[in-house]
């Protein structure tokens, strides 16, 4: 696996800057705070000249954009009108009604390249995902996928966050949830993961997910 230059980001709801490639958890349970902290990513990646993606469980992906433009948040006129994609969550997890983390880790890696293809300065996504509390068969392996994404972000330098709903998922589930994730964010803060495990502790703790 080829590691490729990562980047200085901002993520537009806090001072720091991060490399590129970094894998966030968001857990949340305040909606409004949810939405500012969001709100922020996206337009400091449209300000960055990198692609946007959106996987949307909440609203509908007009009505998410239409709250975006309210807040002024917005590909630049002139610019390209790929820009800011915003697909419904289930749609791009689950385009069968089955959840398969090899098929949206190849997902990841196109969205990546197309990005980079199209001259963007980077490529950044987010996705609400309590879609994976509809019991579509393969939300079982949600885990598994959100460790493996920290293998494609070294060669793949997507800026990823992962949001859940505290009040929707269980505690067993979140706490794996967290063993996945390097950094996590905290009433809109980024803070370095205590719980996080690499991959290959992940997958010796939970081997039963590697299988």
């Amino acid at each position: 696996m080829k590691e490729v230059a990562h980047r200085m980001v901002s993520l537009g709801f806090t001072a720091e800057l991060f490399p590129s490639g970094t894998h966030m958890c968001y857990l949340y349970n305040d909606e409004a705070e949810r939405l500012e902290v969001m709100s922020g990513f996206v337009r400091s990646g449209l300000e960055a000249s990198e692609k946007v993606g959106y996987f949307v469980e909440e609203m509908s992906p007009q009505a998410l954009r239409d709250y975006f433009a309210g807040l002024g948040i917005a590909p630049p006129e002139g610019g390209n009108g790929r820009q800011l994609e915003i697909d419904p969550a289930v749609d791009v997890y689950c385009p069968d009604s089955s959840f398969s983390p090899e098929r949206m880790l190849d997902r990841l890696r196109s969205a990546y390249d197309a990005g980079m293809g199209e001259g963007f300065a980077g490529v950044r996504l987010t996705g609400e995902m309590h879609w994976a509390l509809r019991g579509l068969p393969g939300s079982e392996r949600l885990a598994e996928y959100e460790s493996r994404i920290n293998l494609l972000v070294v060669d793949c330098p997507l800026s990823v966050i992962c949001q859940y709903d505290a009040n929707r998922f269980d505690g067993a589930t979140l706490f794996k949830i967290l063993n996945a994730h390097p950094m996590m964010i905290v009433h809109g803060q980024v803070v370095r993961n205590p719980y996080y495990l690499p991959p290959e502790q992940y997958f010796a703790r939970y081997p039963a997910a590697h299988a």
